[in-house]
């Protein structure tokens, strides 16, 4: 997962126009985007677009539901589940207990659809929430559909009451600074993926394509878009280069040549085990975007 798109479960034109943008995941809402009044039509519209499009596009389709603490829940899954969304995005997600109790929700519905226990994923948004952020480790070992995590900074600026997250420079402060690197750790240590947040500034190219570089630089292996213009930035900066797949590939051949040591020198360089695992991470997400590794 490189790119998820997001797109109002309410509206048709946008989600057509969405399954053609290039995304890995297309991420139909129902949740933020979708006003109160507006959710039982955007489960109807959802339901028969996902039903009668999935098999024009190759991007995975996921479903962003209303929280756990909302009586939405139930009703999102009830109408989504029996048209078989690749995976389920969890917001205000408080820590593995909610995926969890998500997770046996959708035990129920699939058996009810006639779907294979623990066909579709979970994605959690795990920073929407002050508790959200400090449960980070509770995702280890929380449920085989976990397939990564994912933060947010506007729900957890009004929960803590901070007016904005970022300085006069377009930088996160600190507290959000914090979430971005407990959703990288709890990450590594659920080993799922790690995606990075919106930037709600679509038209500045530039600096969205400066914070791919910077989230891909730190940990990230995709980003989430609002606009899908940004779709093509975000596969370009979570792609790895063809110079980064050579030198990838020369680490584990030599590692494997060599009988698998502690420690093999290329070029005059030492490369021990944890440059083999980069290395294998590496090639890992090259063959997952399509490129022979």
């Amino acid at each position: 997962m490189r790119s998820l798109l997001f797109v109002p479960g309410d509206s048709e034109k946008k989600l057509e126009k969405a399954i053609g943008a290039g995304a890995d995941v297309v991420i139909v809402d129902l949740e933020d985007s979708v006003a109160p009044q507006n959710k039982t039509l955007a489960r109807d519209i959802a339901a028969r677009f996902i039903t009668g499009h999935r098999h024009q596009t190759r991007s995975a389709i996921y479903v962003r539901i209303n929280d756990l603490s909302t009586d939405l829940t139930d009703k999102d899954l009830a109408a989504l589940v029996p048209v078989k969304p690749d995976g389920i995005m969890l917001p205000k997600s408080n820590s593995g207990q909610d995926v969890q109790q998500l997770s046996a929700k959708l035990r129920v519905h699939e058996a009810e659809s006639g779907l294979p226990d623990g066909a579709i994923k979970i994605l959690p948004i795990i920073t929407e929430t002050a508790a959200g952020v400090l449960a980070a480790a509770t995702y280890a070992k929380a449920s085989a559909r976990l397939v990564g995590v994912t933060w947010g900074a506007e729900d957890l600026s009004a929960a803590i009451g901070a007016p904005t997250a970022r300085d006069e420079n377009g930088r996160y402060t600190d507290v959000f600074r914090f979430a971005r690197t407990m959703t990288i750790l709890a990450a590594g240590a659920a080993e799922v993926a790690a995606i990075d947040t919106v930037f709600p500034a679509f038209r500045d190219m530039a600096g969205f394509a400066a914070e791919c570089a910077e989230a891909e630089r730190d940990g990230f292996t995709g980003k989430m878009a609002i606009h899908p213009a940004q779709v093509p930035v975000i596969n370009a900066a979570f792609t790895p280069s063809a110079e980064a797949v050579k030198h990838s590939l020369a680490i584990v051949q030599a590692f494997e040549a060599a009988g698998n040591p502690g420690v093999v020198g290329i070029g005059g360089k030492m490369y021990d085990r944890p440059h083999l695992k980069l290395a294998e991470r590496l090639l890992a997400r090259a063959r997952a975007a399509g490129i022979p590794a």
